[in-house]
This record gives structure tokens, C-alpha cells and sequence, in this order.
């Protein structure tokens, strides 16, 4: 597979190209369901929402202008998720109470506030998902002994003389593996997780 150097965000907003809109779905469906669900909506109509949520996300994203800003993504994205549960709860005209102590019309606004908790909470459950299914997605890019020379030196913190001799590979190799690797996921996460 021919890698290029242009993000995901990129790749579909200069391309479209159908792969990269598959890859955007697969990444962000599962997501986007379960915070639909945390917000009273029965499986059925949350899957509804999620489809609505990413068709706005296909129509619109090769407008979007990433400000540059940590989280620009991920905010356009909540707003988008906030927007269209409010929307589904108006259109029943019925606001269901929270089992706790505010309505779910309470923590949509508290979702939307980009300084509450409720945001803060989506900011880091948002990035550990995407750089997990990125992790997931990028893996199969690379050769087994490449995948395990990375993971081992970057996950796991094993010192890369160690790598280096229980995977039988000379320290440059070892090097070049973590850096390649590094690379690819940093290309594809660019615009959609804060990078740390």
C-alpha cells in the first residue's frame, strides 16, 4: 500500500477518495453511538443519530477549516453530536428526566459548553478511542517484527537494546521501526486527536 503523506482530514477533504470516508466511518460510528445512548435514546434511533450525525460529517467536512486549534476536530464533531440529539428529542416533544439530578437537555448544554466537565470527559475518551482504532487500523500497514520493535519501545517502555536482541534486529532497525511507525500514526491522527 502506497502511503502518502496527507492526514486522514486531508485525504478526504482534497480526494474524497471513497477508502478514507469508509475509514472515517469505521473510526467514528462506534463512538458516537455510545454517547448517543448515554443520553436516554433507544439502539434503534441512536443508530438514526449516528447516520445523521455522519452525513452532516460527509456533507460538510470538506468545508471545515481546521483552525489550528487543540480539539477544532473533535469540538465540530460534539457540536454536530449535540445538535442532533437535541433535535431528536425536540421532534418527540418529550424531554426525558435524567436519572440524576439534571434533564438530558441540561448535560447537552453542559456537552456543548467547551469548558465543562462533560467536555473535558469527551476530549479524553475521544482521543485514547480514535489513537486506539488508528493504532488498530495502522498495524496492518506494517511487518509483524516492525509492529512489535514499535509497540515494545513506545507502549510498553522496554529499552531498545532489549527489543533489539529478543527480536534479532540491529538498533538502527529498532530505531527505524518506532520512528516509522510514529510517523504513520501522527499522519493519520493530524486534525483529529491532540498529539501527545
Amino acid at each position: 500500500m502506497e502511503e502518502t503523506s496527507l492526514s486522514l482530514l486531508d485525504r478526504i477533504r482534497e480526494t474524497s477518495d471513497p477508502q478514507s470516508w469508509d475509514r472515517l466511518v469505521t473510526l467514528y460510528a462506534p463512538l458516537l453511538k455510545r454517547w448517543v445512548l448515554s443520553y436516554e435514546v433507544q439502539a434503534s434511533d441512536a443508530d438514526d443519530i449516528v447516520q445523521d450525525v455522519l452525513a452532516i460529517m460527509v456533507r460538510d467536512l470538506p468545508k471545515f477549516q481546521h483552525s489550528e486549534r487543540t480539539g477544532a476536530f473533535r469540538g465540530w464533531l460534539r457540536a454536530i453530536l449535540v445538535t442532533r440529539v437535541k433535535d431528536f428529542w425536540r421532534s418527540r416533544r418529550y424531554r426525558p428526566m435524567a436519572t440524576g439530578t439534571s434533564s438530558i437537555d441540561e448535560k447537552l448544554n453542559q456537552l456543548k459548553d467547551e469548558a465543562s466537565e462533560a467536555s473535558q470527559v469527551w476530549n479524553c475518551e475521544h482521543d485514547r478511542y480514535v489513537l486506539k482504532q488508528l493504532m488498530r487500523l495502522v498495524q496492518s500497514q506494517f511487518e509483524p517484527k516492525t509492529w512489535q520493535a514499535f509497540y515494545r519501545q513506545a507502549l510498553k517502555g522496554h529499552k531498545p537494546e532489549t527489543v533489539a536482541k529478543d527480536l534479532e534486529m540491529s538498533m538502527s532497525g529498532v530505531y527505524t521501526a518506532k520512528y516509522r511507525v510514529l510517523n504513520a500514526l501522527r499522519r493519520e491522527s493530524e486534525g483529529l486527536i491532540d498529539e501527545s
